[in-house]
């Protein structure tokens, strides 16, 4: 890709997308990019829980359990760094944080969550295929 915008506006929904691979700037490659970041352990979860309502810091933490505090700020700095989350400071003593999506985040939420239903839908098929398939393997 050379760099320019691709409008998919117009593409019909659920059609193949027909992609010429040699035409292709891999070092530059806008789907690698970003699936990258919100292909994180922890980015789609925070993206989920930040959906449905702005929270503060304590409250992402008390949510996901399983993340370490420093995990949590890297990621939230990492979507904030690409426009998915707005982080706002409030004038209290101490200060609080308070984390929200922004339009940019919640456009790219829309068709994420898709890809969050599927995932549920389909997450047993997954499981016994990887299990067919390894034990084939062994």
């Amino acid at each position: 890709m050379s760099g320019a915008v691709v409008s998919l506006k117009n593409r019909t929904p659920g059609m193949r997308r027909e992609i010429d691979l040699a035409d292709l700037d891999f070092s530059n490659c806008p789907v690698r990019d970003m699936m990258q970041q919100i292909g994180g352990k922890w980015s789609t979860l925070l993206l989920e829980v930040l959906a449905a309502e702005p929270r503060r810091f304590g409250e992402l933490r008390r949510m996901l359990p399983d993340i370490s505090q420093r995990m949590l700020t890297q990621t939230l700095r990492d979507l904030q760094r690409d426009g998915y989350v707005n982080r706002e400071v409030f004038p209290t003593k101490p200060p609080s944080v308070e984390y929200s999506m922004t339009d940019l985040g919640r456009s790219l939420y829309q068709p994420l969550s898709q890809l969050l239903n599927w995932a549920e839908a389909n997450h047993d098929a997954v499981r016994a295929a990887r299990l067919r398939f390894d034990s084939v393997d062994s």
